[in-house]
């Protein structure tokens, strides 16, 4: 969940940002049968989704918080299930789902205590040996990222937090939280490179799988 300044930031923008988080079709294929019931939480205009369903994986369903996000998302992909979610809930069953995507959303949360209520909900919706597929950005040290780091502080109480000119606020992590964040599954794999954010630039990132144990 964020705030209400948040959502209409994203409402906002939802017909002009093109979002650049690369799926690795390589990991699901391997650990995820075409008949399995994905879903992408922080869907946006369900640009992975569409991805997925091109490689033949048809049980799919989005979910964001932004209603216009999900909107285009329906007029570009209209063969796709998107739906508003709200306070970080996902409407399925609990151990109904085999994997959940979490693409470039923890940056949108400040908070810990709301990334640790999506990482719960999300739990709570995988089955037992379910897969939860994050990848996201990580702290990084050049001096334009530790200027604007050390400016927002004190004013959001997390490092890495900060606020973009356009009124995007977001964050990047330190590896020991993703850590700590996932600390209920069983770690599938790990890995850090570069990713190139929605507005062009590099950061540090990661892509984490775990498993629901």
């Amino acid at each position: 969940m964020v705030n209400n300044n948040q959502t209409k930031y994203w409402n906002d923008v939802a017909s002009e940002k093109e979002f650049t988080t690369a799926l690795d079709i390589s990991i699901v294929s391997k650990l995820i049968r075409k008949d399995a019931l994905l879903i992408d939480y922080g869907c946006g205009y369900g640009r992975t989704l569409d991805e997925l369903h091109s490689y033949g994986y048809k049980n799919l369903i989005g979910f964001d918080y932004a209603s216009e996000m999900i909107n285009r998302g329906k007029s570009e992909y209209p063969h796709l299930d998107l739906r508003v979610s709200e306070n970080n809930k996902i409407e399925q069953a609990s151990d109904s789902v085999d994997m959940v995507f979490l693409f470039a959303v923890l940056t949108c949360i400040i908070s810990d205590d709301l990334q640790k209520e999506l990482i719960t909900e999300i739990k709570r919706v995988l089955k037992p040996n379910g897969i939860i597929y994050i990848n996201d950005f990580l702290i990084n040290t050049d001096e334009r990222n530790k200027k604007r780091y050390a400016t927002y502080a004190d004013k959001y109480n997390k490092y890495g937090a900060f606020e973009l000119a356009e009124g995007a606020i977001l964050r990047h992590h330190e590896r020991s939280w993703i850590f700590e964040l996932t600390k209920e599954f069983e770690k599938e794999s790990y890995s850090e490179n570069t990713f190139r954010t929605m507005n062009g630039n590099r950061s540090n990132g990661f892509v984490y799988l775990g498993r629901k144990v």
